[in-house]
């Protein structure tokens, strides 16, 4: 006798929630301000608005191009180089957007340390650092533009390195400026900063969203749906700063709920999200492939048995934009 009635209440259940197609996105790092458009989308209904239940799968030991590449996510949020080291030695997954409109990266030292006054006076200074040879790389690269011998001794201290340079046990080390500089301006440290694009690296992109080859050429209408939404949410983002950090903090577990507000005005502030007239996530194509052939050139980019890859002379087909609202 209940039936009718069951029938009745099914029926008037939105379509979206009886049918919304599931998705996961990996992180590339703990839950941070360069996520904001993700969770924006997530907790402002966007995804479910276009069809799509997201699960935004906690970072882990292993890494996202990792989960991308063997199929345990259908998404991937990615570093520049953890993208174009996965792509280079074979991985079959694409960029489909980048975050950050321009590098937010830094090389960073105590003002009061009056040694240091270039990059060629990094020469014989101590570096705190994270254990990439991208780091060697850009480093070497800025020492030797700027007339000096690019020999420096390394400790490898990961996160340490910003205790460590600040209590000046280190010379140098890089830093995030939009997350790490922000928290030394809140913290009072008194630093200094040599700006990558100014020794002759090229002003990368990062932050890249990606999937597999496969999923974009089977499901490319979940895929387009995924990114117009998530493009929304970080546009929302960028017009609404201190809104998008109370989202954050309400979906994170963050120490110092202040440290959020303060980067997300500094992204907004500093351009990078939004570079002029260009649309939020967009690719910018020379410098995707600057970058790229900075990495191959500098042998940074390595094959399974750690050999420099070669440069394949044209990365265009690495990602694809089809999907992008300008």
């Amino acid at each position: 006798m209940f039936r009718p009635l069951l029938l009745a209440v099914c029926l008037t259940l939105p379509i979206a929630a009886e049918a919304r197609e599931k998705v996961t996105i990996a992180l590339d790092w703990v839950l941070n301000t360069n996520h904001i458009g993700l969770i924006a989308a997530r907790d402002q209904g966007l995804y479910e608005k276009v069809g799509l239940e997201v699960e935004i799968l906690p970072y882990s030991d292993t890494s996202s191009t990792a989960l991308l590449a063997a199929g345990v996510a259908d998404f991937a949020y990615m570093t520049s180089l953890g993208f174009m080291s996965a792509r280079g030695a074979g991985a079959d997954i694409t960029a489909l957007w980048a975050t950050m409109q321009h590098e937010n990266g830094r090389l960073v030292y105590n003002s009061s340390n009056k040694e240091i006054t270039r990059p060629a006076d990094l020469s014989g200074k101590t570096y705190a650092g994270f254990g990439s040879a991208w780091e060697d790389a850009l480093i070497g690269t800025m020492i030797r533009n700027d007339g000096g011998d690019p020999t420096y001794d390394t400790v490898t201290l990961g996160t340490g390195a910003y205790e460590a340079l600040a209590a000046g046990r280190v010379d140098f080390t890089l830093e995030v400026a939009t997350w790490e500089g922000v928290n030394g301006v809140l913290l009072g440290r008194q630093q200094s900063f040599f700006t990558y694009a100014d020794y002759g690296i090229p002003d990368q992109q990062n932050g890249y969203i990606g999937t597999r080859a496969a999923v974009l050429q089977e499901d490319s209408e979940m895929v387009s749906a995924f990114m117009k939404a998530t493009q929304q949410g970080y546009e929302w983002a960028a017009d609404h700063p201190q809104q998008a950090a109370d989202l954050l903090i309400a979906a994170g577990e963050f120490p110092n709920p202040a440290l959020v507000g303060a980067s997300l005005e500094s992204i907004v502030a500093g351009g990078y999200l939004r570079d002029g007239d260009t649309a939020v996530g967009k690719i910018d194509a020379d410098r995707f492939a600057a970058m790229a052939r900075f990495l191959f050139d500098s042998g940074v980019l390595k094959d399974a048995q750690g050999a420099p890859l070669q440069w394949p002379g044209d990365v265009s087909a690495w990602f694809d934009q089809s999907w992008l609202v300008e």
